[in-house]
């Protein structure tokens, strides 16, 4: 298990999510919770953010009649 921790410079690329919108997913319960690392910095563990990516739904694009 990969426990690297990722700060949100890092969560942002690899989700492709701005960082309010990781963080009202958080609150909402949709996202993996931060872990705090110190007094102001926090970060999320890389097997949670690759976990949840993994889990996303897919959407399936139909072709519409012609």
């Amino acid at each position: 298990m990969n426990n690297k921790i990722l700060r949100i410079h890092e969560v942002t690329k690899l989700t492709g999510l701005s960082r309010a919108t990781i963080w009202r997913k958080e609150r909402e319960g949709l996202f993996p919770a931060r872990k705090q690392l110190g007094l102001n910095s926090v970060g999320w563990f890389e097997c949670d953010v690759q976990q949840w990516l993994e889990n996303l739904p897919t959407v399936k694009h139909h072709k519409g009649a012609a």
